[in-house]
C-alpha cells in the first residue's frame, strides 16, 4: 500500500512537470499542486482510456493510467486550469 501511494506521487510529479513544460506560459503553482495535477491527470487519462479503449469495467470508470495517459490527462487538466485562471484575471 505504501509503495502504491509513493508510486502515485512520483508518477504524479513526473506527469505534472512534463505537463507544465508542454503548456506554454506561466503557471503559478507550487510543487505540491504539480503533484496533485499529475495525480488528477492520471485519473483523467485512465477515464479517457476507459472511454476510448473500453478498458475493464470491473476496475471502475476512474482508473489510474500509465505514464503516457497521466501526461495526456495532466496536459488536459492544466490547460483547463490555465484557461480558467486567465479568465478570472481578465475579469478583475
Amino acid at each position: 500500500m505504501l509503495w502504491t501511494i509513493l508510486g502515485l506521487i512520483i508518477i504524479g510529479l513526473i506527469a505534472g512537470l512534463l505537463a507544465r513544460a508542454i503548456i506554454p506560459g506561466k503557471q503559478s503553482i507550487g510543487i505540491l499542486m504539480t503533484i496533485v495535477l499529475g495525480i488528477v491527470g492520471s485519473f483523467v487519462g485512465g477515464f479517457l482510456g476507459f472511454l476510448i479503449f473500453g478498458a475493464d469495467p470491473n476496475g471502475g470508470f476512474l482508473q489510474p493510467s500509465g505514464i503516457i495517459g497521466s501526461i495526456i490527462g495532466a496536459v488536459i487538466v492544466l490547460g483547463i486550469y490555465v484557461a480558467v485562471a486567465r479568465r478570472r484575471t481578465d475579469r478583475v
